[in-house]
Formats: C-alpha cells, sequence, structure tokens
C-alpha cells in the first residue's frame, strides 16, 4: 500500500504554485484565481459523481484522483491549509453524521 498523503499532496501543490504559470498546471491555476481553479473543481466533481453513477471503477479512480487534487488546489488558493479541514473533519467525528448535519440544518 502506497504512504502517500494528501499532506504529500498539499507540499506537491505548495511548491508548484511558486513555478512559472508557463511550466506548471498548478501554477497556471493559482495564478488564474479562485473563479477558475473553482470551476476545475466542479468539473472534477462532475466527472467523478458520473463515474460512480455508471459503476465504472477504474474512471472513478481516475476522477477522485483529479478531485482531490483540484481540491487541494482550490483551498491553496483560499489559504486554508489542509490541517483545518482535517481538524474539522475529527471535530465532527466526535458525534454521529446525522447529529451534525442536523446542527448545521438549524443555524
Amino acid at each position: 500500500m502506497s504512504e502517500f498523503t494528501l499532506a504529500d499532496l498539499e507540499k506537491i501543490v505548495d511548491a508548484r504554485s511558486k513555478a512559472s504559470p508557463d511550466e506548471s498546471w498548478t501554477a497556471k491555476l493559482v495564478s488564474a484565481g479562485q473563479p477558475k481553479a473553482a470551476k476545475k473543481l466542479g468539473e472534477e466533481a462532475i466527472e467523478a459523481v458520473m463515474a460512480a453513477i455508471a459503476n465504472d471503477r477504474e474512471n472513478l479512480t481516475y476522477e477522485a484522483a483529479d478531485l482531490l487534487y483540484h481540491l487541494l488546489v482550490v483551498l491553496k488558493v483560499a489559504g486554508i491549509p489542509l490541517h483545518s479541514v482535517m481538524a474539522e473533519l475529527e471535530r465532527r467525528t466526535a458525534q454521529s453524521g446525522l447529529t451534525e448535519k442536523a446542527s448545521r440544518q438549524s443555524s
């Protein structure tokens, strides 16, 4: 099993975001700003959903990788570190998903 983590990917996104936009897709997305990065995230999300509905495991794996990468780019542009998202996920595990969802709907 691979020991590659989302934290590893976050470091790669950070490093590549500092390259020339002519040399790096990540840098190009970051330099284009949040609208472009978020649009790409949305496109990848739709492609992942379509692969899931089609029960296409191979394509779903590919699209899930694209989705995670583009999410990290969007977080990078927003200045939100992965550890903040992980802390929120950890906080949510202290209660059931149904309880957590209900608490958001009453706000």
